[in-house]
């Protein structure tokens, strides 16, 4: 990432915890405050259009959910431990059979 993109992130966040709207004119302000000279103005226009509208802690809270709930994170059914217990006897295997097929073992070494 370069320093332009880096000072217009950092400005950005900055604004975002103030609880401040994010736009071209504040992140500019920021950057200039800051010190970076080598930050052209379209970089904070990009970043105030991307960020308009949106919330930026709940994006930065929420990095890691794109998906569904996990299925295991639900109240247990009748059998449900038994079925849970299977599904982490097939997890260790597979992590077993992952560690066993390395790269050194096929004889593809790094100093080969």
């Amino acid at each position: 990432m370069s320093n332009a993109e880096l000072a217009t992130s950092y400005a950005a966040l900055i604004l975002a915890d103030e609880g401040i709207d994010i736009t071209a004119d504040k992140i500019q302000t920021l950057i200039k405050a800051a010190g970076v000279s080598d930050v052209e103005p379209i970089w904070a226009s990009l970043f105030a259009k991307a960020l308009e509208g949106k919330d930026v802690k709940d994006m930065l809270l929420n990095v890691g959910a794109g998906g569904a709930a996990p299925v295991a994170a639900g109240a247990p059914t009748a059998g449900g431990a038994a079925a849970g217990g299977a599904a982490e006897a097939a997890e260790e295997k597979e992590e077993k059979k992952e560690e066993e097929e390395s790269d050194e073992d096929m004889g593809f070494g790094l100093f080969d």
